[in-house]
C-alpha cells in the first residue's frame, strides 16, 4: 500500500513563505506526474502542516491528514520536517506532536518521522548554486541559530564545506561580529548567504542590517545572496527523501 507524506513547516504570518511552500508542493507534484516509476510512486498523497500560526496544534493537523490518508488507501504516513537546523522544534516539539497524533489515531495508520531537511547531504550543493554567480573574497553563511546545545554544528560543517564562516541571527556570533572579523583580516569584498528556505521577515531584516553595514564600512563591497527558494532543485531533494 502507498505511503502519504506530510511536509511540516514552522509557519509564518508573512505570506511569502506560504506562497513558496505551495509552489514547492506544485513542483513535487509535477515530479510525481513526470515520474517513470511505478504507479504507487506516482500517486503519493502529499500535504502541508504547520508547527505554528495555525488555530489547530500540529498533532491535530497530522491526525486530520492521517484520516485522509486512510481514506485514500495509505497504510503509513511519513512526516518531513522542513527545517534547516536540529533545534528544539526538530528535536523536541515535532516528535512530541507526532507521538500525540499516533496515540490519537491508534493502529489505523503508522506515522514515521523522517530526518529534517537540513540533514540531507546534498543540501550544500543547492547552497553552492546560490553562491555561483557572486565573486567575492569572503562568504558568511548566516543561519537562524538555536540555543539547543549542538544545533550549530551542522551549520559550521556546511560553512566549512562551502569555504565560508558561519554567523547566526538569534545567537552569537552575529552578522556584524563576523563582518568585523573579516574586515580586520583585510577582506574588502564580503558576500552573505542567508541559510533560510524562503524570503520573509527575517531575510528582509538581514537586508536592512546589510545596508547598515555598508554605511559602517564604506570601503567594503557587500553582496547579499538569496535564500534557497522554491526551486526545482529543492523539490528534487525532498523527492529523493520521499523515495529513500
Amino acid at each position: 500500500m502507498p505511503s502519504a507524506y506530510l511536509l511540516v513547516s514552522h509557519g509564518s504570518r508573512d505570506p511569502r513563505p506560504e506562497i513558496a511552500l505551495q509552489q514547492l508542493i506544485d513542483l513535487i507534484a509535477k515530479k510525481q506526474h513526470n515520474s517513470l516509476d511505478n504507479s504507487e510512486k506516482q500517486n503519493k498523497l502529499l500535504g502541508l502542516a504547520y508547527l505554528e500560526t495555525r488555530p489547530e496544534p500540529l498533532h491535530i493537523q497530522i491526525k486530520e491528514f492521517a484520516h485522509s490518508a486512510v481514506v485514500a488507501g495509505c497504510d503509513s504516513l511519513k512526516i518531513i520536517p522542513l527545517f534547516l537546523l536540529p533545534g528544539v522544534h526538530v528535536m523536541q516539539e515535532i516528535p512530541e506532536e507526532v507521538e500525540l497524533a499516533q496515540q490519537a489515531i491508534g493502529e489505523d495508520i503508522s506515522i514515521e518521522l523522517l530526518p529534517y531537511l537540513g540533514s540531507q547531504p546534498n543540501l550544500p550543493t543547492l547552497l553552492s548554486k546560490q553562491m555561483a554567480d557572486i565573486t567575492t573574497q569572503a562568504w558568511i553563511l548566516l543561519a537562524h541559530g538555536s540555543r539547543r546545545p549542538g544545533s550549530q554544528q551542522p551549520v559550521e560543517n556546511i560553512a566549512a564545506n562551502l569555504g565560508a564562516v558561519a554567523a547566526y541571527w538569534s545567537v552569537p556570533p552575529n552578522l556584524a561580529a563576523r563582518v568585523e572579523e573579516l574586515v580586520t583580516a583585510g577582506k574588502m569584498q564580503i558576500a552573505i548567504l542567508p541559510y533560510f528556505l524562503f524570503a520573509g521577515g527575517i531575510t528582509d531584516a538581514i537586508a536592512q542590517v546589510t545596508e547598515e553595514l555598508k554605511l559602517k564600512f564604506p570601503a567594503v563591497t557587500f553582496q547579499l545572496a538569496q535564500p534557497l527558494g522554491a526551486s526545482a532543485e529543492l523539490a528534487d531533494l525532498i523527492w529523493d527523501l520521499m523515495n529513500e
